[in-house]
């Protein structure tokens, strides 16, 4: 064994420094997943806005973030401050992404269709500007995470306590709300959406305050990357041309589709299919998929990761997710979902614990190639596909909606093509787009021998910027 396998294998991990770090991720996963639980909900259900004017408003939406995603990674790659890179924009998002989580459930119209243009027009402003505080937080908060734990096994440690926070992160979003709002779907509780908005915006701003306070600095041999880094033609073209990330950008999009539609669908799945009329009940559908992420999480992929690499662990743990879907397509009562939805977390927390790894293997190997480090570029390109996917993911439900003849929401004309297009959308969809990620992960270049190859080469250059502080 070389001296580099040996220092890779001993690295030492800090606790400390992993625990500093993560708790960035409860504000981090807290305000996208109570907007990817809720915000379709309430617009179609309780403001009152047509599925399609919802699924125009995400176009709109997804050709601004095709912009704003990448030029704020680039921005932080080039960005060269006392405090790092990264740092400046997390302190600038927190307190107006907190104050979002509020507006998103405020139009500023009385709610229903005679004002639906009016409520899509408010719609479609204050997605993209959560959108815009949301990219400047998430984006640079994720890039610190390849460049703070370097190895394989600081990472898979990171990752443990990370998910952790995500973990609870999550059910604070799903899982909270029935607490506060007694139904998702009727509109009399529109005061209760905008108090649960409040809890919500202090549940973020918290622990990104702390995470401002005690979160661990930019490494040393990385603050004069920033003079190296491409112009931002030349970035992108530089991430396109990275064999391992052309793979892994359908996988991603497959994997975030159905991060996007489960949630999505789920308050009227449960409803409507489940016969869940209690909201606590139906938030605990997720909840619990979570809460059984986090248990797999630790005893099961991080031994698999550790011991047989991320990419076959990834085709594993889809291959488990797509057979717990199966079972939602012909259940009908809360015990099955419950037990059903618990069985997803399996899956479902393999896809969680492996995505970040994998990503920052791709950012090891651009290393390689260019001699610097540019998280800010690929998680640029990443938030765009995870956007991308919302998109997809509206897509879908839209045309589902038409065709089932409800384009507008009506709790009192649930036909049984409305019951079977919120099956397929719980069950068909999701399970094409992981078996799309299978066949792309199977492809994938950057395992075996060529990512232990990245990983000595990696260590090779890290020392030689060492030597020259």
């Amino acid at each position: 064994m070389s001296k580099s396998e040996k220092d890779i294998k001993k690295s030492k991990f800090s606790y400390k420094r992993g625990l500093s770090y993560s708790i960035g991720q409860m504000s981090d996963i807290t305000s996208y997943q109570t907007f990817t639980f809720l915000i379709f909900t309430f617009y179609y259900a309780v403001v009152g806005v047509s599925v399609i004017l919802i699924m125009i408003g995400f176009i709109i939406w997804a050709l601004w973030n095709s912009f704003n995603d990448f030029l704020i990674g680039y921005l932080s790659d080039r960005t060269h401050t006392k405090w790092g890179r990264r740092y400046p924009y997390i302190m600038f998002s927190i307190i107006p992404l907190a104050f979002i989580m509020f507006f998103l459930f405020t139009p500023l119209f009385p709610i229903g269709t005679e004002n639906q243009i009016a409520n899509f027009v408010y719609f479609l402003i204050i997605i993209i500007i959560f959108e815009l505080f949301f990219t400047m937080y998430d984006l640079n908060y994720t890039a610190l995470f390849p460049e703070l734990f370097i190895t394989l096994d600081e990472r898979t440690k990171a990752n443990n306590l990370r998910q952790a926070f995500a973990i609870i992160g999550l059910i604070m979003a799903f899982v909270l709300p029935g607490l506060f709002i007694t139904d998702y779907s009727d509109p009399q509780y529109l005061g209760e959406y905008q108090l649960f908005g409040i809890i919500i915006a202090i549940i973020v701003i918290i622990p990104g305050l702390i995470f401002l306070k005690i979160t661990p600095r930019e490494k040393a041999e990385f603050k004069e990357d920033y003079k190296k880094t491409p112009r931002f033609i030349d970035s992108l073209k530089t991430c396109v041309k990275s064999k391992s990330f052309m793979w892994y950008i359908p996988a991603e999009v497959a994997n975030w589709f159905v991060y996007g539609i489960l949630p999505a669908i789920v308050p009227l799945y449960g409803k409507f299919v489940l016969q869940i009329t209690d909201t606590l009940i139906l938030s605990l559908l997720l909840g619990i998929s979570f809460i059984s992420a986090a248990i797999f999480m630790t005893i099961l992929w991080k031994p698999v990761v550790q011991k047989i690499g991320p990419r076959k662990s990834w085709l594993i743990s889809m291959s488990i997710w797509i057979a717990t879907l199966i079972p939602l397509l012909f259940i009908g009562d809360m015990i099955s979902g419950l037990i059903v939805f618990f069985l997803m977390g399996i899956g479902l927390s393999g896809s969680l614990y492996i995505i970040d790894i994998i990503i920052s293997d791709i950012v090891d190997e651009d290393e390689i190639n260019t001699g610097i480090r540019r998280e800010g570029a690929y998680y640029g390109v990443n938030m765009f596909l995870m956007h991308l996917s919302t998109v997809l993911v509206f897509l879908v439900i839209g045309p589902v909606f038409i065709i089932s003849n409800w384009e507008v929401f009506d709790p009192l004309n649930v036909t049984p093509e409305i019951i079977f297009g919120l099956r397929s959308l719980m069950t068909i969809f999701p399970s094409i787009a992981l078996l799309i990620a299978l066949l792309v992960i199977y492809k994938y270049p950057l395992d075996d021998e060529r990512l232990k190859q990245v990983k000595k080469q990696r260590e090779k250059l890290h020392e030689e910027k060492k030597s020259k502080i």
